[in-house]
């Protein structure tokens, strides 16, 4: 009975002690078995535990991740809207160009500058701006190019707006150009002579005639042909009653024959203005005016500057 282990119980008030016994080798078997048990709940209990904070947290880095993405999505919606207004800007300065150019072609003014415009300024690749990439996934370069191609728009604004300051000072040259340009007719009437070689009225010899006649009857309305200022306002030998504008940029034309001479020397005239009378004043054949136009001092066809 050495291997056995007795047990004595007492099962009620009524009944007496009760014994039984059990095998030494089971009593360490349930033994061992009970204390299995107990580390093996507390091991379940603690990796319980440990599993819910595990889930706990990764509940948190979830709602974390989440967030995140939601802010890289709106990041990237700006992003988006930043590369459309960079766009914008982009297509702006192009129309600002081509209206250059077509300023220029108009007013007949030469490009001076190495300007390129937007040549070598590309475009943001649409795919780049997709908010369910990946962030890693080419976000990396996508902020380096917008910022490279700002500051390239930038600089061709930059270009531009020298290159239209310097259109408008070439602009306000030629508008200083044409008004001083002698465009229209000085006065009615019929063209008598031309300008080059013909027989002189007077000597029957062929001469250089450096002028245009222009006959009607006297006191008919001689206009300036051009802006300019009245540098000769005097009777000649002649030429009878003369006037000279000079028009700056090297042009001036004259009248002959006049009448009566109705502006000052130094007055500004501009075109249009009345200026003088057709007469018959000096060496003449009949009322008729003389009209002189000179390019750097040298006579040329009158008829080539008058457009009506």
């Amino acid at each position: 009975m050495k291997n056995r282990i007795k047990i004595w119980y007492h099962a009620g008030s009524t009944s007496g002690i009760r014994e039984f016994s059990i095998h030494r080798t089971l009593w360490l078997s349930l033994f061992i078995g009970i204390g299995f048990s107990i580390l093996g709940a507390c091991y379940i209990g603690y990796d319980y535990i440990q599993l819910k904070r595990l889930l706990m947290n990764n509940g948190d880095s979830n709602h974390t991740v989440h967030a995140l993405n939601g802010e890289i999505t709106t990041q990237r919606k700006q992003i988006q809207h930043f590369a459309e207004e960079i766009e914008g800007l982009k297509q702006q300065v192009d129309n600002l160009s081509k209206f250059e150019d077509k300023v220029r072609l108009i007013a007949d003014i030469k490009q001076t500058s190495d300007s390129s415009g937007l040549i070598g300024i590309g475009s943001i690749p649409t795919d780049a701006l997709d908010p369910d990439i990946p962030l890693a996934q080419k976000h990396s370069t996508l902020i380096r190019e917008m910022h490279q191609q700002v500051a390239q728009t930038k600089v061709a604004a930059q270009t531009h707006t020298l290159d239209f300051e310097q259109l408008i000072k070439q602009l306000e040259q030629k508008r200083n150009l044409l008004a001083a340009t002698p465009s229209i007719r000085p006065a009615n009437g019929w063209v008598t002579s031309g300008f080059g070689t013909r027989v002189s009225p007077f000597t029957g010899q062929k001469e250089f005639h450096s002028g245009l006649d222009i006959s009607n009857a006297p006191g008919t309305k001689i206009i300036a042909p051009a802006n300019g200022r009245i540098s000769i306002a005097a009777e000649k030998l002649y030429i009878g009653n003369l006037l000279v504008i000079d028009h700056d940029h090297g042009r001036v034309t004259k009248y002959g024959h006049l009448k009566e001479i109705l502006v000052n020397p130094g007055q500004e005239v501009k075109r249009g203005d009345v200026i003088g009378l057709i007469g018959n004043t000096g060496r003449s054949t009949g009322p008729h005016l003389h009209y002189e136009v000179l390019i750097n001092g040298i006579p040329v066809d009158p008829l080539k500057f008058i457009l009506n």
